[in-house]
């Protein structure tokens, strides 16, 4: 069993609408922040999808809404989630792992980079959802969008991305890989779109697949 419970985070001079996926009798134990991408909110079926999964895992998850598409300001948004999480009274978690969707997974990349700047081993995880490696028909900003991947020195990342996402391409991902210093990992979805959308398969059923190696994942770095 798992709840939900719906919050209000302090940020700037206004509050960031979020969502506690709790595991049933959570006291302490691993955590996860979860961004959404560029379009759509907390809802987005697909992140609900993984944190209800994760929860059930007992894994804490806290999803949150930052419509903003510029990354300098989801940044700033997602470190005030951060902060939230870490001095909650009730859920703050023993371990953390931060992740997003596309622009929220640049956005966490950003963010795991400042955080393990003044404290190494803070993150214990980074996962990359759908990362957007280059703007599609633009391969000069893979420099730009990939900088804070290659400047990671010890958190460990999973990617999980599509075989036809025009934004990730499997040959270009496996460069990156090599060129991390970080200990990274990928759990490709064959056929899956920048949305993970597979053709000829339910959401729920790629999902299940997906949710399957994110929870290994955390629970092996916890």
């Amino acid at each position: 069993m798992t709840s939900k419970e719906k919050v209000r985070i302090p940020f700037e001079q206004k509050e960031l609408d979020g969502v506690f996926s709790v595991p049933d009798g959570f006291a302490k134990g691993p955590g996860l922040v979860l961004a959404h991408g560029a379009g759509g909110d907390l809802n987005l079926s697909q992140l609900e999808n993984i944190a209800r999964a994760l929860a059930r895992a007992g894994v804490l998850c806290l999803r949150f809404t930052c419509k903003a598409i510029n990354l300098l300001y989801r940044i700033k948004a997602y470190g005030a989630v951060v902060d939230y999480l870490m001095t909650h009274k009730r859920f703050s978690p023993s371990s953390l792992f931060l992740g997003g969707r596309s622009l929220g997974a640049r956005a966490a990349v950003a963010v795991c980079n400042q955080m393990c700047a003044e404290h190494q081993d803070v993150v214990r995880g980074l996962l990359c959802l759908s990362f957007p490696m280059y703007q599609p028909g633009k391969p000069q900003t893979y420099n730009e969008r990939t900088e804070g991947l290659r400047a990671l020195s010890q958190t460990p990342v999973l990617f999980v991305s599509g075989t036809a996402d025009s934004m990730c391409k499997q040959k270009d991902l496996k460069t990156l890989m090599e060129a991390m210093e970080s200990i990274s990992a990928v759990h490709w979805v064959i056929g899956g779109t920048h949305g993970l959308a597979v053709h000829g398969r339910s959401e729920d059923s790629v999902l299940e697949e997906v949710n399957a190696h994110i929870i290994s994942w955390v629970l092996q770095h916890k």
